[in-house]
């Protein structure tokens, strides 16, 4: 071998490496830019939205309506998970990524543009439902196209790891979320933030959608999507998502279960965020010590999510995400009650606990998962049909939560710690009967019935991929 020959198959590791980490950086930025415009939204959804957007006079049914334009963007969520699926499985998991976050930068900066109901009636709720409508179509490629990129850039035993700074990044945007309207809600007067403060953080998303373009431009295709395009041919998998239905069916359904334990999040933040602040449900607690609560519970996950994440190429996807859900749905029940009990310290330590590390740990772990369920050619498209349709369930139910618990009512702890324990239930049988698949080579997941590396050959190649 000659010397130019040693020297760049001694580089070559060194080289995937550093592409590697710089796809986890991507998508670790772009999912935090993404997501800041997502629950930007969420947060004004519970807190602002109701008395500019609706008109007065019925609490429950503002809060009603309020809540049912977040989970609007959700029911766009599948719409954009065919298309962009399709567009990140034929044209490239690159590609895909730029015209999510272009979509999605412009959609947020509208919001700030609209009028509120006293200016121009039931046109304002009607604008501000059209736009969530886009952003939740532009918000179903974002993580499919980022986890995609992530795990088929990243070296033997390092996927979980890897991918979970994608979600990183998820945790990273809602503490932006929460934390860009303590300044507004803290020095501005009440009239002032329900006026024009609540603007300013969708009108600093014009940033996001620079920065991001920036970011993703540099990151290189992976060479798991262009080999699959040469074999393939470029008239091959016209349409990825009717294949998918048709191929993987049973792995979106058991996705789709799965993705239902994101109904901690929304209990914590949207629904528990109404039911913390909104005066029909009594419960007074302040919007400024509700922000600080959500921050801290998503500073926390910032620091469990990588854990997590390791944990998962040492032991499994299962076991984790399994343990992980099932405790965040018992943690439901104190958490609100603490809520209901107006009593700060113990609401902060539950969420932290609840959202913060239980959820986290399921949250650090899907990404990677639900990738590794499909096959190459229909990765991107499998992933975001099954998360989306899955958010999109999950997204109407703090409108049931209000409906079923609605303003005035009592044992809304129980209540809705009992539908939230049920949901986590369904969601970990839906793991259980779902395969292993941490120590399935790249090039076989997605195969039926694909044989797992031996324990010693997956740490013997695991620890020469570090």
């Amino acid at each position: 071998m000659t010397a130019s020959k040693e020297s760049r198959t001694a580089d070559a590791p060194a080289a995937g490496r550093a592409m590697s980490r710089k796809a986890a950086a991507s998508g670790w930025i772009g999912s935090a830019l993404e997501y800041y415009d997502w629950f930007i939204y969420a947060q004004a959804a519970a807190l602002v939205f109701p008395g500019i957007f609706f008109p007065e006079g019925n609490a429950t049914i503002a809060v009603l309506a309020s809540l049912g334009t977040y989970a609007v963007g959700y029911v766009a969520r599948p719409i954009g998970a065919a298309v962009l699926g399709h567009w990140g499985d034929k044209k490239g998991r690159k590609n895909v990524l730029v015209l999510a976050m272009l979509l999605m930068g412009v959609s947020t900066f509208v919001v700030a543009l609209l009028p509120t109901y006293s200016q121009v009636g039931i046109i304002a709720p009607i604008l501000l439902t059209l736009v969530r409508l886009v952003q939740g179509f532009a918000v179903a490629g974002e993580l499919s196209g980022a986890s995609a990129m992530i795990i088929e850039h990243a070296p033997h035993g390092r996927r979980g790891f890897l991918a979970s700074f994608a979600l990183h990044g998820t945790v990273a945007g809602q503490i932006l979320g929460a934390a860009i309207f303590l300044p507004m809600s803290m020095l501005l007067s009440d009239e002032a933030f329900k006026t024009w403060g609540w603007r300013i953080p969708f009108v600093l998303s014009a940033a996001v959608v620079i920065a991001g373009l920036l970011i993703r431009r540099r990151v290189e295709e992976t060479k798991t999507f262009e080999e699959q395009r040469e074999e393939t041919g470029p008239e091959a998998h016209k349409v990825p998502f009717v294949e998918a239905f048709r191929e993987n069916w049973r792995e979106i359904l058991r996705a789709v279960c799965m993705t239902l334990v994101n109904v901690i999040g929304v209990t914590v933040s949207v629904f528990g965020g109404a039911y913390a602040t909104q005066s029909g449900y009594g419960v007074g607690m302040s919007t400024t010590v509700y922000l600080w609560i959500q921050i801290a519970a998503n500073v926390a996950g910032m620091f469990v999510v990588p854990v997590f994440g390791h944990l998962s190429d040492r032991f499994g996807r299962r076991p984790i995400m399994i343990v992980g859900g099932l405790a965040a749905g018992l943690l439901c029940y104190p958490y609100l009650w603490a809520v209901s009990a107006n009593n700060v310290p113990l609401t902060f330590l539950l969420a932290v606990l609840s959202w913060g590390v239980a959820y986290q740990s399921w949250n650090a772990t899907f990404a990677c998962f639900f990738q590794e369920l499909f096959p190459a050619a229909r990765r991107v498209t499998g992933f975001a049909l099954a998360q989306n349709i899955g958010l999109a369930i999950v997204a109407f139910l703090p409108t049931i939560f209000t409906m079923v618990a609605p303003p005035g009512s009592s044992n809304v702890p129980l209540t809705i710690g009992t539908l939230c324990l049920a949901i986590t239930v369904v969601a970990s049988i839906a793991t259980w009967k779902s395969p292993e698949t941490y120590r399935i080579p790249l090039d076989r997941l997605g195969i039926p019935d694909a044989e797992p590396l031996s324990r010693e050959a997956y740490e013997e190649l695991r620890a020469a991929g570090k």
